[in-house]
């Protein structure tokens, strides 16, 4: 079974997001609390806290960290290390070319980024995981603006052409596979042979489970709202942003209910979100 909780979120920019004006963004950790099997929001912080791009958090196995992408005064993009313990972040990667969407590979031996390196080529990169380089991780695959490992040797990636479309790479006979045109920029696995994708247009999403062993797509449910990103959480399902608040589609009734409303602690936009695997804490990102 694939683990979720090690996939996420599954984010990074395009050339055109990196060159354009980036918004200020601040990742929150609050925590949560389990009350007769429902979640409960409990106390959050700001712990970013600056004026600046933080943002892709994702939550190392153990839970005990939360990498992420800062961009400082250098303008570079580098992978950042939040310690849940210490409440201090610590500088990850170092390197002249810049990292996004930082990853655990599902053998846990490396952390993975889609890197833009020096000629404007997004190729999917490993690192150790002291944020030392290892080494690409295949040449052939380019164009790369999200991506979420399926297994130790398929990888599903969001590839940056026109129209954008989602793939599925294999690494075993080198099999690059279409799935869909106009994806969002979230695709999660759900369980066994599935993963779930969106469809986006200009007034809604499509939200589809795809089974990867007889190849076939079916539509899970539909979102009047342009906001992409989502998670499929391993007890409560379809979990989307909306606003400031979290909704959660409840399948037998088909309807979005509010699972989370963080206005209330100053939150305008959420734009990013991620569990831990024990849904202790969960981690937002404000753009302001």
């Amino acid at each position: 079974m694939w683990n979720l909780l090690k996939i996420f979120l599954f984010v990074t920019l395009s050339v055109a997001e990196v060159s354009a004006q980036l918004p200020d963004t601040d990742l929150w950790l609050f925590k949560i609390k389990t009350e007769d099997k429902k979640l409960i929001l409990g106390e959050g912080k700001n712990i970013t806290s600056r004026k600046g791009y933080d943002s892709q958090p994702y939550f190392t196995p153990d839970n005990k960290s939360i990498l992420y992408v800062s961009i400082r005064d250098d303008k570079q993009a580098d992978v950042y290390r939040y310690d849940l313990g210490k409440e201090q972040s610590f500088q990850l990667t170092k390197t002249k070319d810049s990292e996004y969407s930082p990853n655990y590979t599902l053998d846990g031996k490396n952390i993975s980024c889609v890197v833009v390196e020096a000629d404007s080529t997004q190729r999917l990169w490993l690192y150790n995981l002291d944020g030392t380089v290892n080494k690409c991780y295949n040449k052939e695959i380019d164009s790369i603006g999200y991506y979420s490992w399926l297994s130790n040797d398929t990888l599903l990636y969001y590839k940056l052409t026109e129209p954008h479309s989602l793939r599925m790479f294999i690494e075993t006979g080198k099999a690059d596979k279409w799935i869909c045109d106009h994806p969002t920029r979230a695709f999660k696995e759900l369980k066994g042979n599935e993963f779930m994708y969106g469809i986006k247009d200009s007034v809604q999403v499509q939200y589809r489970i795809y089974n990867t062993v007889i190849r076939r797509s079916d539509e899970f449910t539909l979102h009047k709202s342009k906001s992409e990103d989502f998670i499929w959480h391993s007890t409560l399902g379809l979990i989307k942003a909306e606003g400031a608040q979290l909704l959660q589609y409840d399948r037998e009734k088909k309807l979005w209910n509010v699972l989370f409303d963080f206005a209330s602690a100053g939150v305008k936009k959420i734009t990013r979100f991620a569990f831990d695997s024990k849904s202790k804490n969960i981690v937002i990102v404000d753009s302001n």
